[in-house]
């Protein structure tokens, strides 16, 4: 597991807030035009781009002249506020700790990511309202970690993927009730946008809702549609009135092809989709967010006998490997593709083994990094100040040893990474 840096280093290598610094490149990546621009100066000021230009080293600049600088990289689906365990650590986790205890682990689990090389993240489910105080502490500076985007708790179908009481007893069943839509389960359409508006209320920047089974609920359908076309349309419709963009998660066809009818933004897994589903994407223009390092993760842990429940090694075992032949089919159609994880599923941290999944399947690997960048920031609706490294945008770099565009495998391995002007990390 990789060490954490202590707070001290950190606010070492931010050099005590200063305003004013200067990044000298050995190449930059212009994500945009697709070339790199070799030996530049990046001047950041007060957590901002000013501006680029060709190096002229000069005394107190960062010297990245042997590095390959690039936009801080986005993952469009994560879970900061837990990560893969064994089934038994699961359920005694449940029953054994608070929504503090799950909250201080969170710390460490942002630390890895942004140390990773990924600035900006887009959290799609946690319970007690967990990724929004994430989000507010590491916007305040309380902690270190990405900048986030939530969706507050994931919007399900009663004993669908996100119903947080399936499978529990009838017994304690019968002593918590049946959630309701503050809480993120609907039976209705009314529901349904009483389950936005919670959502609004709770403080999340998007929905999300759970359109199809999933692998890690303890339900036995991991791909059936879940929920009712009308439905999905009376989400979407709520959260455009509230200024949310709408993820749906998916495995199955029949569920991927009602959110996309439905108006979804994007679909995340999108698994079993077909060619009529990849039809579907071209013609609303909705995004895929692949997630292939979950797929593959799970489908491994699946060969463990004791790692997953009865109820989910099947469905981990079926599913999971299928991804990433779905991303190159996707990517073939010219299916607009956004970098995404799942990370949470697998440990944090390791999420640029997902640029590595992508090539595999045929993406390019400057298309898998735009994904990471440029179709992300788009996503987000950040197009202005995300995504990219030119003047007026926030001051979101890492750099790494040699050619990404050569080795995609170089991006697992990164040495240096600035967030709004802070360094967190150097060589």
């Amino acid at each position: 597991m990789q060490k954490l840096p202590a707070l001290g280093l950190v606010l070492v290598l931010n050099g005590a807030g200063a305003a004013t610094q200067t990044l000298d490149c050995g190449r930059l990546l212009d994500v945009k035009a697709g070339v790199w621009r070799e030996r530049v100066s990046v001047l950041v000021e007060d957590k901002l781009i000013k501006s680029v230009t060709p190096m002229a080293p000069g005394a107190g600049h960062v010297d990245l002249s042997a590095y390959s600088c690039m936009p801080g990289f986005i993952d469009m689906h994560v879970h900061l506020t837990g990560e893969t365990q064994k089934q038994v650590d699961a359920l005694r986790d449940t029953l054994t700790q608070n929504p503090a205890d799950l909250a201080y682990r969170s710390i460490a689990y942002a630390q890895r990511t942004l140390m990773a090389g990924f600035t900006t993240v887009r959290d799609l489910g946690a319970s007690d309202g967990l990724n929004v105080s994430l989000k507010r502490a590491i916007a305040a500076g309380t902690i270190v970690g990405p900048r986030m985007f939530t969706s507050g708790k994931s919007i399900a179908t009663t004993g669908g993927h996100a119903d947080p009481t399936n499978n529990l007893s009838q017994r304690l069943s019968r002593a918590l009730g049946n959630p309701g839509p503050e809480e993120g389960v609907v039976n209705s359409a009314e529901e349904a946008r009483q389950a936005v508006r919670a959502r609004y209320k709770e403080g999340a920047d998007l929905i999300k809702v759970t359109a199809t089974g999933g692998v890690l609920s303890q339900a036995r359908n991991g791909q059936n549609a879940q929920y009712t076309e009308d439905e999905l349309r009376a989400v979407i419709s709520t959260a455009k009135d509230y200024g949310f963009r709408v993820a749906a998660h998916a495995h199955g066809a029949e569920g991927v092809k009602r959110a996309l009818r439905a108006g979804i933004d994007s679909i995340e897994h999108g698994t079993l989709m077909d060619d009529e589903a990849i039809a579907l994407f071209k013609k609303t223009g909705a995004w895929y967010v692949p997630t292939i390092a979950a797929g593959r993760y799970v489908a491994d842990k699946a060969k463990e006998a004791d790692y997953y429940s009865p109820l989910v090694r099947p469905k981990a075992a079926a599913i999971g490997p299928l991804i990433q032949a779905t991303l190159g089919r996707a990517y073939k159609a010219g299916v607009k593709i956004a970098f995404g994880t799942d990370a949470g599923v697998f440990p944090h941290g390791e999420n640029a083994k997902e640029f590595a999944y992508m090539v595999e399947a045929g993406m390019p690997p400057l298309a898998a990094i735009r994904a990471a960048t440029l179709g992300a920031a788009e996503l987000l609706d950040q197009s202005p100040r995300l995504g990219s490294v030119e003047p007026g945008f926030a001051a979101d770099i890492v750099a790494v040893s040699g050619d990404p565009l050569r080795d995609i495998t170089i991006l697992q391995q990164v040495k240096f990474v600035m967030k709004d002007g802070v360094v967190y990390k150097k060589p």
